[in-house]
């Protein structure tokens, strides 16, 4: 396999390109917004991760003729079966705003006592050289925490101001970037591809 040094990502998602971009600097990949070729963003209708990361790569790719590269990601709280999930972005209504879907996701977990409240973000990636690509590369990055009762810190987008990460005794949304990058779902999800694109270069 040959890495590429320009791969058009699946997302216009301001957040996400700004942690691809810093993440894929060093494999010297250059990361270009689906929006800047022309790319409408894909249907995603399925119920995983994985099936929709898959739908979003080989649409971007069969549009640009590049290798692509979708994250499908999200957070999944245990009490509430799982949700958000795949509708994290959505879940206060199809043009939410982050500020909607945390203040939808506090009210779902109102009076839940904080023993109660565990949660994980999880990144899927779905890497494809081609829209047809019969062994798309797939990684999946996860990351345990909890969800706060409010808001704490300004960094970061989505979710974090209520994601308490234990192991660093505050909010996602406290952490440096550079430190995020290297600890967060999609941190780990690109370190995982960044592994398999070194081992087949």
């Amino acid at each position: 396999m040959n890495t590429p040094t320009q791969l058009v990502i699946a997302s216009n998602n301001k957040g996400k390109l700004a942690e691809f971009a810093a993440l894929l600097a060093p494999l010297g990949i250059t990361p270009i917004a689906q929006a800047e070729l022309g790319v409408s963003d894909a249907e995603e209708p399925a119920i995983t991760f994985v099936e929709n990361a898959l739908l979003k790569a080989r649409h971007a790719a069969q549009v640009t003729g590049l290798a692509a590269l979708a994250d499908d990601s999200g957070i999944a709280v245990d009490i509430l079966k799982g949700a958000p999930g795949v509708r994290s972005a959505r879940y206060a209504g199809d043009n939410a705003s982050d500020a909607d879907n945390v203040d939808a996701l506090l009210r779902a977990l109102k009076d839940v006592p904080d023993e109660e409240r565990s949660a994980q973000f999880h990144s899927v990636l779905a890497y494809v050289r081609h829209a047809d690509d019969p062994v798309p590369i797939i990684c999946h990055g996860r990351w345990a925490g909890r969800i706060l009762h409010s808001p704490r810190g300004q960094g970061g987008f989505g979710y974090d101001p209520v994601f308490w990460v234990p192991e660093e005794n505050c909010s996602a949304a406290e952490l440096s970037r550079a430190h995020k990058n290297r600890i967060s779902h999609r941190g780990k999800a690109l370190q995982l591809l960044a592994k398999e694109l070194s081992a087949h270069p």
